[in-house]
């Protein structure tokens, strides 16, 4: 039963970490392309990485 609930956090994490990237990084593109700038992108990528990890950090690592 605990191989589950491993198997369940690890998709949550994944799940995190891609949402967070594609949503901070879809904005960040947008920015870039309304603005006609080149960084708004990877700020957005790195803003999603890092919220991801603090997410991840609240929910399951602080135990």
């Amino acid at each position: 039963m605990a191989r589950n609930n491993e198997e369940g956090a690890v998709w949550s994490i994944m799940g995190y970490l891609i949402s967070g990237l594609l949503i901070w990084g879809g904005i960040g593109y947008g920015l870039d392309n309304w603005l006609h700038t080149h960084y708004f992108l990877l700020g957005g990528l790195i803003l999603g990485a890092g919220a991801s990890i603090y997410l991840i950090w609240l929910r399951f690592g602080r135990e």
